[in-house]
């Protein structure tokens, strides 16, 4: 998943907004979709015969939004120094010596965004405005309108869990457009996005919705798009999608892409989502949502396999954050998490979706399943943290020079070899502060994994840390044995490994047996 964002315009000449400057100053005193201006203006229900008119009414109000952002960079050490080549390759000066001081470079950014007040309130994506590297600033936001006059714009308010931003520019009698209804929309709809691909200038483009409440797998309260079709570029982000009615049912935000370029896979926020965000940044309030303090995963149908458990309903605790609500409530690492407040976990309403659309200080009714048996946990909402402090890296590198070239033995290491192709020993103190383990970790690491085995297929290898076997927690050798000896009783065909790699937090991975 890609955002879709240009760090620099291109240098192409675009003259397709030009004759929008003619709109009549009178007419901006309403909002230009207004149901009774568009009762002219949109197309007759089913396949229209032109866009022309509805485009007309609405890409006044749609703005090209471009930042001038100051980046610090350490300068790149002269790799010939200290060789008699380092002369030739500038090795005498340049900021190149070590130690040298960082050096200030500018950066742009390029996006688009629709006024949504008279008075100049802007609705973009925060990506659109926000620093694009480590360590940038972002010295100056400027909003062009399609008549090409340019306003300097003041940042009012952003959220980045829902990438929503608010600018506010100085003027009167601007073109706006209002927010419409999306949960209205329907799979097949037409749909119109207008935006500023590429730095060329205002660009249509036209498709229908192929997708509602689409998720993009990156979770929160917000991982909940409409699809579509239109083709949206880098450059398009923070740009409308109308219906045929004239209304913002979309804020186009991300495409997915393995070049950079449309392929027909598009999503926007929907409205639904989107407005409420807006007025809050308007009256100049954060967004407070929920929080359970827990790390999770989806149940893959291998983890389903493993537990007994049907597909695409649950996700499973990998971590329960200590002193946090979850952990208040009884949450344990393991436990699967099937209903929150009478809601099923699903593909598309997932444990993070339900959780942070709960107000802070509100109760959550989690049902979930441990060790088999049904459960009813009551916590209380916390607040979500920032997406940055969320997403701060937890791990550390580790080196598995102190483990063994051979593990086990016997018939407890035969269990091993032949059910999951793992070769595994008991973690040492020695291992341990080799592979940057905290003191308490315990469980048995594997010395090899069989590239044909389904364990190493899933991306299990050398240093990993089995920490327990089907929840069970397992310090030795004939433990792992015992257990998966336990499932394959049971009739299973896979066990589900807790597997911790260096300080990285654990994860749950299901291994089938070997056949």
């Amino acid at each position: 998943m890609r955002y879709a964002y240009a760090i620099s315009g291109a240098l192409l000449v675009g003259g397709a907004a030009a004759t929008l400057a003619l709109q009549p100053p009178s007419a901006a005193q309403t909002a230009q979709n207004e149901p009774a201006a568009m009762a002219a203006a949109a197309p007759r229900p089913g396949a229209p015969l032109s866009f022309a008119d509805l485009v007309a009414r609405l890409q006044p109000a749609v703005v090209n939004i471009s930042t001038k952002q100051t980046v610090k960079v350490q300068p790149q050490a002269n790799p010939f120094q200290g060789t008699p080549f380092q002369d030739f390759f500038g090795g005498g000066g340049g900021g190149q010596e070590p130690n040298a001081p960082p050096v200030t470079r500018q950066a742009q950014s390029l996006g688009s965004g629709f006024l949504i007040s008279a008075d100049g309130y802007v609705v973009t994506n925060n990506h659109v405005v926000a620093p694009g590297a480590r360590g940038a600033t972002v010295d100056l936001i400027t909003v062009t309108l399609p008549n090409r006059k340019e306003y300097k714009a003041k940042l009012i308010g952003r959220d980045q869990a829902s990438d929503l931003a608010l600018l506010k520019i100085d003027g009167v009698n601007l073109p706006f457009v209002k927010f419409g209804d999306s949960t209205k929309t329907r799979v097949g709809d037409w749909i119109v996005a207008i935006g500023n691909p590429f730095g060329i200038g205002s660009t249509v483009t036209a498709g229908i919705v192929s997708a509602l409440h689409r998720s993009t797998g990156q979770g929160g309260a917000y991982d909940r798009f409409i699809q579509t079709d239109a083709a949206i570029n880098q450059g398009n982000s923070g740009g409308p999608m109308f219906d045929l009615n004239g209304n913002v049912i979309g804020i186009n935000s991300q495409i997915f892409s393995q070049s950079g370029g449309n392929i027909g896979i598009g999503f926007a926020i929907p409205a639904e989502e989107a407005k409420p965000i807006i007025e809050t940044l308007m009256k100049g309030a954060s967004v407070r949502r929920g929080y359970l303090g827990v790390r999770m995963q989806p149940l893959s149908e291998d983890d389903g396999v493993a537990l007994g458990l049907p597909k695409g309903r649950g996700e499973l605790i990998n971590r329960v954050e200590p002193g946090g609500p979850a952990e208040k409530a009884g949450v344990k690492t393991g436990d699967i998490v099937l209903k929150v407040n009478g809601r099923d976990v699903t593909v598309d309403e997932t444990l993070s979706y339900l959780v942070a659309n709960v107000k802070p200080g509100e109760a959550i009714r989690l049902d979930v399943n441990r060790d088999g048996r049904n459960l009813a946990l009551n916590a209380i909402a916390g607040t979500r943290p920032s997406e940055d402090a969320l997403t701060a890296a937890a791990g550390g590198g580790s080196d598995d020079s102190a483990v063994p070239d051979s593990g086990g033995k016997g018939a407890d290491q035969a269990v091993m070899t032949a059910t999951l192709g793992l070769d595994v020993t008991e973690l040492t103190a020695d291992i341990r502060r080799s592979l940057q383990l905290e003191p308490s970790t315990t469980g048995v690491v594997i010395v090899s994994a069989n590239p044909s085995s389904d364990a190493a297929q899933k991306g299990l290898q050398r240093g990993d840390v089995i920490m327990s076997v089907n929840r069970q927690p397992v310090t030795t050798v004939a433990d792992m044995a015992r257990a998966v000896n336990q499932a394959k009783t049971a009739g299973r065909e896979a066990v589900l490994l807790f597997v911790q790699r260096g300080r990285n937090p654990g994860i749950f991975i299901a291994v089938r047996f070997s056949k």
